[in-house]
Parts: C-alpha cells; sequence; structure tokens
C-alpha cells in the first residue's frame, strides 16, 4: 500500500543516535522480523500512516494495556514517558477493542499487548481505557521511505502439489472460545503420534501468546501472519487474506511437515474469518475443520453454518467441553464427536479422528 503525502513538504529527521535511541525503546512482538539497522530517520509529519508502518511513540498515559510484549515473548511493564516501537494496524476484538490505523501522527492508542497502534473506536464494557501513546514518527530508511512491516515478510510461492498430506483448521464461534487450546492439543496430541506437526495462525491481532503456544506444545514449525508482514488481518480483502494463507502454507510445506494444523481467529460472522473460510474451500487447502464453541447453542449454529457452505467438519471442540452437560446437547443436536483436551492429547485417539473419513452430515433441524 503506497503513502498518501499529505498537503506539505514531509518532516524527516536524520538522527545521529537514532540506532542507539532505538535500542533502548521497548520493541514489541509484532516488530520481530524488522531489521532496525534499516532505521536511518525518523520521519514526523507529511505522511498519512497505513497499516504495518513501523512507529516510535512515547507512553503517555497507562490505561488497559499495562504491559508491553517483546519481540521474545516477554511481557514488560509500561511507564508513562516510555518510548516503544510498535506498528500501526486495525484491530478487531469483541471482548476488548475495535480500532483503525488513524489519517495522520497524532495521539492514538496501544490497542494490543503484542505491538498495535491505532485509533480505538469503540471498546467491551469491561475493557478500560485504551494506554494512550504520542507517535514521535515514523521509521524511515536511507532512501527517506517508510519502514512497513511488508518489508521484513517472509515470502513462499505456492505449488500446485502440497507436501503435508493432511491439513486440519480450527475455527470458532467467537473470540475465546477455544481455538488456540484446541490447536494447542492437536499439535500436542498429533506429535506424540510421532508427527512432524506445523502450525500456524492464519488471522488476528499480533501478538504471540498463540505462537508460543504451538511451540511449548510441541509444532516443529510455527508461523503466524505477522511472519507474512501484518500487525493484523482485520481490514485485510480477501486477496490479501488468501496471499497471507497460501504464503504460510507453502513456509510450512518447504519445512516438511507431515501434518499442518492452522487456527482462523474470531468467530464466524466475522468478516475476515467468513472470507477466509470460503477462499479456504474454493483453494482445497483443507482436509477437515474442527470447531470450537462456547456453548452447545453455538457448536449447532457454527455447524449448520459450516454444513451448509460444504465444509468438511469432523468434530466439536472449545470451551464447552469442559461442561458434561454441555458436550451432550452439543453431541445430540451435531451428531457429531466432542473432543475435549483429553482426547486431542491422546495420540491414539487424536490419529483416528484426524485420519479417520469424517461423517456425512446434514444440517440440524
Amino acid at each position: 500500500m503506497q503513502h498518501e503525502t499529505i498537503p506539505q513538504r514531509a518532516s524527516t529527521v536524520r538522527e545521529a543516535r537514532l540506532p542507539e535511541r532505538l535500542s533502548k525503546a521497548k520493541r514489541a512482538f509484532t516488530t520481530r522480523r524488522v531489521d532496525l539497522g534499516k532505521a536511518s530517520r525518523i520521519i514526523r509529519s507529511g505522511v498519512v500512516p497505513v497499516a504495518g508502518d513501523l512507529v516510535l511513540a512515547r507512553v503517555t498515559a497507562i490505561g488497559q494495556h499495562r504491559r508491553i510484549e517483546n519481540v521474545h515473548g516477554r511481557r514488560g511493564d509500561l511507564f508513562i514517558g516510555d518510548e516503544i516501537i510498535v506498528a500501526y494496524g486495525n484491530r478487531y476484538a469483541p471482548d476488548q477493542f475495535e480500532a483503525i490505523v488513524p489519517t495522520d501522527l497524532g495521539e492514538c492508542h496501544l490497542v494490543a499487548g503484542g505491538g498495535v497502534a491505532a485509533r480505538m473506536t469503540v471498546k467491551h464494557a469491561s475493557m478500560k481505557q485504551p494506554t494512550r501513546i504520542e507517535p514521535i514518527g515514523l521509521l524511515g530508511g536511507t532512501s527517506g521511505s517508510v519502514l512497513n512491516l511488508r518489508d521484513f515478510a517472509m515470502t513462499h510461492e505456492a505449488t500446485p502439489f502440497r507436501k503435508a498430506p493432511v491439513r486440519i483448521v480450527v475455527a470458532g464461534s467467537s473470540m475465546n472460545a477455544g481455538k488456540t487450546t484446541t490447536v494447542a492439543s492437536l499439535v500436542r496430541g498429533l506429535t506424540l503420534a510421532g508427527f512432524r506437526v506445523g502450525a500456524a495462525k492464519l488471522t488476528g491481532t499480533g501478538s504471540g501468546g498463540d505462537l508460543w503456544s504451538m511451540i511449548d506444545s510441541g509444532a516443529a514449525a510455527a508461523l503466524d501472519f505477522t511472519d507474512a508482514g501484518h500487525a493484523s488481518t482485520f481490514g485485510l480483502d480477501t486477496g490479501e487474506l488468501t496471499d497471507v494463507a497460501s504464503n504460510l502454507l507453502a513456509a510450512l510445506d518447504e519445512r516438511n511437515c507431515d501434518v499442518v494444523i492452522c487456527e482462523i481467529a474470531d468467530g464466524l460472522l466475522q468478516q475476515e474469518t467468513a472470507a477466509l473460510l470460503e477462499a479456504s474451500k474454493q483453494e482445497g487447502w483443507f482436509d477437515g475443520l474442527i470447531f470450537a464453541a462456547g456453548d452447545a447453542m453455538g457448536a449447532a449454529y457454527g455447524a449448520n453454518w459450516l454444513i451448509e457452505r460444504q465444509h468438511d467438519l469432523i468434530a466439536i471442540s472449545g470451551l464447552l467441553t469442559a461442561s458434561p452437560l454441555a458436550s451432550r446437547e452439543a453431541a445430540g443436536v451435531t451428531g457429531l464427536p466432542i473432543v475435549g483436551i483429553q482426547q486431542l492429547t491422546d495420540p491414539v485417539e487424536v490419529a483416528k479422528l484426524i485420519f479417520s473419513k469424517p461423517p456425512v452430515l446434514k444440517r440440524v433441524a
């Protein structure tokens, strides 16, 4: 995406001590692929920021996010006056914030602990006001262009013949429905069964939690959309989402994985989730889908939604599996296996689930 210049000369400042200044700043997870040695100047005005732009900012008020996750996963405390290196990005999180990239370099918000700068539009009632940040300026390279996460993204060309024999995708009814726990459990169980497992989070907001969970569970390779150059996937069109997903899948193919497990963030009604699931069906990326739901009603609706769109739904998982009664209700209405952590981490049970032919399902009456 090209930057729009505003009707004034861009204010670009070369700083002889910039490397030292950047080394002292608190650098966020979203910037983990960035080579800060490429930054030679600070662009203070005259340009409209876009998603992925690198920004040096100062914390002006502590709100919901009191900590920032660094490139190694450590969450460090924030203090007023701290300088941080984050990336602009949109955010969609029904349990937290909706936020958009501003059209100026004025004060905005830290809307994700993984390092996403945006201007909040709405918030969940349980959330505090977001932490406020004052952009000092965008980071620029020697040519004067703004550094963007996409400049440092990995690129892998998709091939007609994939190497991973089996790919499974996990989608859910909403944020916090248990998708990440389901993915981690699948990775653990299949790894214990002797498979080389690759894992990827295809959409969401930049944060290392899900990535570290995949790695801790035994994934031989783990990636997410930040590896493809995005602080967040909210607001991407279908073509961009498809590029992200095909890039990550091709990268896992190159790592010679036997099984690939992918997560798509948020719920089925979220625009990017629905679009990517539709694209995945058209492209034939996945051999089966496991749906994570918070309750039996969510499981019933989700199953219908997916069956109507001819997805190969093989099981229900998620938060509802903590309740035997909710699990019983979901099993009764969907006719699907209800699988929780115990089943998914069992190497025999999970291998049977993943490698068995999925049942032929009909819409719930």
